[in-house]
């Protein structure tokens, strides 16, 4: 099996900075996907291109709404946000707060009726990397994948610069709220053409100076700029798929376990391009892994999930204060 595929075509937790300064696999996929009554779903239970799970679990990358359904140019379009601003008669941001507030967000199983998230309270500051750990099942990638609308919050669940993401236009918020999967997949051509296509699809070109700065800020060799991207190791594909969000110019960059398919030097590379992410261009960084030791590297603010609620925010110096027994089981055995 090749190492990854082509996308087919066409307790409220608040933290001062003053705090931060000083601290200085989809664990829920098979309990909670995609809403199949949400209007940007398009849920197929039966894909017509693949019954192989890798590549239906690759497909989601590039159509997060659409996970187990068929590829379209539409599907392309709208994931890979060709949007320029909000939608209209959205509301001014604002720059002072949090930069995200998530507030009583709750989820539950359209299968089981379980709840997947309970009343979930957080903020997660500006220009800081925020870990999110916990068991297996825990709710995880749920409130991750809730961030940018990849399923719809309740109004008022959660909003980014102090506006509630539901009046944001969809394709806009995607836009200003990137995410990164656990599979990278690579579009036909060279890795130019990929690292371009968001901004083309808007009518922008990208100059070769931009394409190659955009691959150094993802810790690539801007060498690898004429390479065909099918010839790519894992680990450059998913560096290409960093440097082809950030094409977007992202204010917020959401991770879903991105290296836990990665070999160890891969893996230093993209923990080392998500902190000079965070200190040469502000980003705020919400990242989900099974890896206790990886989020006390990067991390400002580790948040601890258990059976859909967070039950522990600290930085990652003080983990081993953890209070919560099973978040205390998990961090001893981890």
């Amino acid at each position: 099996m090749a190492p990854f595929t082509r996308a087919p075509k066409a307790a409220h937790l608040s933290w001062s900075r003053e705090k931060l300064a000083k601290a200085n696999k989809k664990d829920d996929d098979d309990a909670m996907r995609i809403d199949p009554t949400c209007p940007d779903s398009h849920f197929d239970p039966h894909p017509p291109y693949s019954s192989s799970p890798f590549l239906i679990s690759t497909a989601r990358i590039f159509f997060a709404a659409s996970p187990m359904g068929s590829a379209s140019e539409h599907d392309v379009r709208e994931h890979l946000l060709d949007v320029d601003g909000v939608g209209e008669g959205a509301p001014a941001a604002t720059a002072a707060g949090p930069k995200i507030q998530v507030r009583g967000l709750t989820r539950r199983s359209e299968a089981s009726g379980e709840e997947i998230l309970r009343g979930v309270d957080l903020n997660v500051p500006r220009g800081v990397v925020v870990g999110v750990i916990g068991p297996s099942g825990s709710g995880k990638s749920t409130l991750l994948r809730a961030l940018n609308r990849l399923w719809e919050p309740a109004p008022g669940a959660v909003l980014l610069d102090g506006v509630d993401i539901c009046g944001i236009d969809v394709l806009a918020l995607r836009r200003k709220v990137g995410m990164l999967f656990q599979l990278p997949a690579m579009f036909d051509g060279t890795v130019a053409d990929n690292v371009r296509y968001g901004p083309q699809l808007r009518g922008k070109k990208l100059t070769d100076a931009e394409v190659q700065s955009l691959l150094s800020l993802a810790d690539l060799d801007p060498a690898l700029y004429s390479k065909p991207a099918s010839e790519l190791s894992v680990g450059q594909a998913q560096r290409v798929a960093l440097a082809r969000t950030l094409a977007n110019d992202p204010e917020v960059l959401l991770l879903d376990e991105p290296t836990s398919a990665l070999d160890p030097i891969s893996t230093q590379n993209i923990e080392e391009a998500i902190v000079r992410l965070k200190k040469t261009r502000g980003l705020t960084t919400v990242m989900v892994s099974h890896s206790v030791k990886q989020i006390q590297r990067i991390a400002d603010l580790v948040c601890l999930v258990v059976a859909g609620e967070i039950v522990e925010v600290l930085p990652p110096s003080e983990l081993s204060e953890a209070k919560h027994p099973m978040a205390r089981r998990f961090l001893e055995l981890s």
